[in-house]
């Protein structure tokens, strides 16, 4: 019976040397797997951390650069500098998905999240601390994201992504326009009509539709008065008077309340 006992023993553990390092190495090499690499990747942006994930999904990438799991990580790269507030990084990496893949079926998301980055980069901008002495801050961020979303919607007109874009392009035009009246307004104020005229003309002619023309165009009557030009003052008095109503005119998308909603 004690010899019965040791030979099962003895079986036992021969059984866990034979069978455990085949088990350990299997999981290695499939945790090795472009398939794996990228759960464990996933698994990184789940639990927020982003520098972890770019790290996996950069090594996979050098180790497997061919198939979808190589393609589908330069976009979760993308995401990941996003959401860690890098838009440079993101933008970079962005360029690099659509140039290398610009028959993906994914490339509708690309153009989605360029705007998104540009989007988020800079709506200080158009916020409610505005102040007349930053005046000539860049607007390329959101000019840039409005283009975004315009390609996604004109080339991918059926993504699941255009009816959020065109959400985000019209409060795009009617921020922009905005700024540029609240620019044009500064110059007024400190005596500097022509390039009042010029900055109001500018929103009559980008953002004919936006509410803000109203105001651009209260700029250019007074900006002509200030000059003395009576007749250019009269002749756009009367294109003020013709397209809004004395009690004024609502917009059909108020971009300080829309942002709110879109916050909520």
């Amino acid at each position: 019976m004690r010899h019965s006992l040791t030979l099962i023993l003895l079986l036992m553990l021969t059984a866990c040397n034979i069978f455990s390092p085949k088990d350990e190495k299997s999981a290695s090499a499939a945790a090795d797997s472009a398939e794996g690499m990228y759960a464990q990747a996933m698994e990184q942006i789940n639990n927020a951390n982003y520098p972890g994930a770019i790290k996996l999904f950069e090594t996979l990438q050098s180790r497997y650069p061919y198939g979808r799991y190589a393609q589908q990580a330069q976009m979760e790269i993308a995401y990941s500098y996003y959401k860690q507030s890098e838009p440079e990084s993101a933008l970079s990496a962005v360029e690099r998905f659509i140039k290398q893949y610009p028959n993906s079926s994914h490339v509708d998301y690309a153009y989605y999240l360029k705007g998104l980055v540009n989007f988020d980069e800079d709506l200080g901008l158009f916020g409610a601390g505005f102040h007349p002495d930053v005046s000539e801050r860049n607007s390329k961020a959101p000019r840039e994201a409005f283009d975004a979303f315009k390609d996604l919607v004109t080339r991918f007109p059926n993504s699941k992504y255009a009816a959020d874009s065109k959400l985000r392009m019209q409060y795009l035009i009617n921020a922009l326009a905005r700024h540029e009246t609240q620019v044009a307004s500064y110059y007024l104020r400190r005596g500097a009509y022509v390039a009042a005229v010029n900055r109001a003309n500018g929103v009559l002619i980008d953002f004919p539709q936006a509410p803000a023309t109203r105001e651009a165009l209260q700029v250019i009557v007074q900006a002509y008065d200030a000059m003395g030009l009576k007749d250019l003052r009269d002749d756009s008095q009367r294109v003020l008077d013709k397209n809004f109503a004395k009690d004024g005119v609502k917009p059909v998308v108020n971009p300080r309340q829309w942002w709110k909603f879109w916050q909520s």
